[in-house]
C-alpha cells in the first residue's frame, strides 16, 4: 500500500485540529421545551414559597401585623399599581441605578486596565480596591449626606463606590487569566497600548469582565437601596427604598413586603434580561454550550 504524501498528512492533521477548535454543533430544542426548562422551575419555587407562607399565616404563629396574608400583600401591590404610583416608584430607582452603573463602567473599566497592566499602580491601589469592594456601601451614606446634602449627588456617590471596585476587580481578574502569548502576538503584529487593550485584552478577559459587571450591577442596586432608605427627601422623589421606609414608618407590613418583592423582582429581571443573554452569547462564542 503506497504511503500517503506528507502534504496530505499535514492537511489531515490541520483539519483534525480545526475540528477540535470549532464549537460543537448543538441541536436547538423546540421553543416549548426551552420555555418549560427556563420558566417551570422558578414558577414551581414561587408556588411553594406562597404555599408555605399561606400555611404559616393560617397557623397564626405570628400576629397579623408581623406576617400578613399573601392576599394582603397582593392587594397592596395591586392598589399601588392601579393608582400609577408603582411605575413612578420603580422608574425612580431603576433609572438612578442604570445611570450610576453606566458611570461605574466608564470609571471602573479604564481603572481596571491600569491596575492590571501597571505594576506600581496595582501595588498602590490594588488592596484598596479589594477593601472598598468588601466595605458595605451603607457605610458611605452618612458621609455622602454630610458632603453633598440629601440630593441625587449623594445617592450617585454611594452607587459609584459600590460598583466601581467590583467592575475594576473583575476586569483585573479577567486580564490575569489571559495567556501571555496573546499580548506578545499583538505586540509583534504592531498593536499599540490602546489597540492591544481594545482588540486583545478586553475580548480575552471578557468572561471575568462580565462577571465583574454582573457583580457591579448587584452592588449598584444594593447601594442604591441603602442610600434611598436613609436619604429621604421630597426633592428626591419616591423610590423603592423610600417606599420601603414609608411602610416601616407606618407599621404597614404589607407595604414593606411588597417593596421587598419589588426590589427582588427588579434585580432578578435585570439579570435575566441583560446579563444572562450576554453571558450566554459569550459562552456560545467560546463553544461552552454545555454550561448553557
Amino acid at each position: 500500500m503506497p504511503a500517503s504524501p506528507p502534504d496530505a498528512d499535514l492537511a489531515a492533521v490541520s483539519a483534525g485540529l480545526d475540528a477540535l477548535d470549532a464549537p460543537a454543533a448543538a441541536t436547538r430544542p423546540p421553543l416549548w421545551k426551552r420555555l418549560t426548562k427556563s420558566l417551570l422551575p422558578p414558577l414551581v419555587t414561587v408556588v411553594i414559597v406562597i404555599a408555605v407562607w399561606q400555611a404559616l399565616w393560617a397557623s397564626a404563629w405570628w400576629p397579623e401585623f408581623k406576617l400578613p396574608a399573601p392576599l394582603d400583600v397582593w392587594g397592596e401591590f395591586w392598589t399601588t399599581a392601579s393608582s400609577g404610583e408603582l411605575l413612578d416608584v420603580v422608574w425612580t430607582s431603576v433609572h438612578r441605578a442604570v445611570l450610576g452603573f453606566l458611570a461605574g463602567v466608564a470609571i471602573g473599566t479604564p481603572l481596571g486596565l491600569i491596575v492590571a497592566r501597571v505594576p506600581v499602580v496595582r501595588a498602590a491601589i490594588g488592596p484598596l480596591l479589594i477593601g472598598l469592594q468588601s466595605l458595605p456601601s451603607v457605610a458611605w451614606v452618612p458621609a455622602a449626606i454630610l458632603w453633598f446634602g440629601i440630593n441625587d449627588a449623594a445617592i450617585y456617590f454611594v452607587v459609584l463606590l459600590g460598583s466601581v471596585p467590583s467592575i475594576a476587580n473583575g476586569l483585573v481578574a479577567g486580564i490575569d487569566q489571559v495567556p501571555p502569548l496573546l499580548p506578545r502576538a499583538g505586540k509583534v503584529m504592531g498593536a499599540g497600548r490602546i489597540d492591544a487593550a481594545r482588540f486583545i485584552l478586553l475580548p480575552a478577559a471578557l468572561p471575568g469582565y462580565l462577571a465583574g459587571l454582573k457583580q457591579g450591577w448587584a452592588f449598584s442596586w444594593r447601594s442604591l437601596m441603602a442610600a434611598e432608605l436613609i436619604a429621604i427627601s421630597p426633592q428626591l422623589g419616591m423610590g423603592l427604598g423610600a417606599y420601603l421606609s414609608h411602610g416601616q414608618d407606618f407599621n404597614d407590613m404589607p407595604k414593606v413586603l411588597a417593596a421587598i418583592f419589588l426590589i427582588l423582582i427588579v434585580g432578578v429581571g435585570i439579570d435575566l434580561l441583560v446579563f444572562r443573554p450576554l453571558e450566554r452569547s459569550v459562552l456560545r462564542a467560546r463553544g461552552l454550550t454545555s454550561a448553557l
